[in-house]
């Protein structure tokens, strides 16, 4: 069974300026979605689909593969992680190259590793799910949010909650933004990455760091050290010559 990596990275960005290839400890940020596929050894192909040359020079510059290049109409800001991922498969579909399963990457996930790649393909495979979705649990219950209402007022969202422990309440997670493994006949039929049967894998929150500000990016850098105790890998990053 043929097995594909897309790492959906467009040139448009709004939060953060040009953040899909934005230095992160010396390297661009995509080359390390792009080094924990490649490492995992779970793919027939590592892929970027991008609208940008630069992007794509980068991409295939740290070993990933860039076969053609995304639309416009799938590279605006109302289209969708699905739209992109759609047509990649159709795009391969139409040279004759069939996947049974695939792996969307996003390209500002440095915190990802093999091992969780390979975890989540695991159960994917094993327990016939049609998504595997990497989540990470809140580190405090939504179910005693609060909201400010009218003239300044501190109120509770649920207020049956207001004198339960947060110990006693249900846990919640939320996506890891990593990620999201997919047998590729369920996508294309049901169209979305959150099924009724999909799975998931449980990460630690020092493990996931979702990079919308530039304090965000500063955590993400933080937490790397963290995990990695880091050190440069200089036979899968070369330094790049200007």
């Amino acid at each position: 069974m043929r097995k594909l990596a897309i790492i959906p990275a467009r040139g448009g960005s709004k939060r953060i300026s040009r953040k899909n290839i934005k230095n992160f400890l010396g390297r661009p940020i995509l080359s390390y979605s792009i080094k924990a596929a490649i490492q995992s050894g779970l793919f027939d192909e590592v892929m970027v689909s991008t609208d940008d040359d630069e992007i794509a020079d980068l991409a295939q510059y740290y070993g990933a593969s860039v076969p053609f290049m995304r639309s416009e109409e799938n590279a605006s800001d109302h289209a969708t992680t699905v739209d992109a991922i759609l047509e990649v498969l159709q795009e391969y579909q139409k040279k004759g190259v069939v996947f049974s399963q695939a792996c969307c990457i996003y390209p500002t996930a440095p915190l990802i590793s093999p091992y969780q790649l390979h975890r989540a393909y695991k159960k994917l495979k094993n327990e016939n799910f049609d998504t595997v979705v990497p989540v990470t649990e809140f580190s405090y219950s939504i179910h005693r949010a609060l909201k400010i209402g009218e003239e300044g007022r501190l109120e509770m969202i649920d207020k049956q909650n207001v004198n339960v422990r947060s110990q006693d309440l249900p846990k919640a997670y939320h996506d890891a933004g990593q990620f999201y493994w997919f047998n590729v006949k369920q996508l294309e039929k049901k169209k979305t990455l959150f099924t009724d049967n999909s799975g998931t894998l449980i990460l630690e929150n020092s493990e996931v760091q979702d990079i919308d500000t530039i304090q965000d990016w500063k955590m993400a850098e933080l937490k790397f050290k963290q995990l990695n105790q880091f050190h440069e890998d200089e036979s899968l990053f070369p330094s790049r010559r200007a």
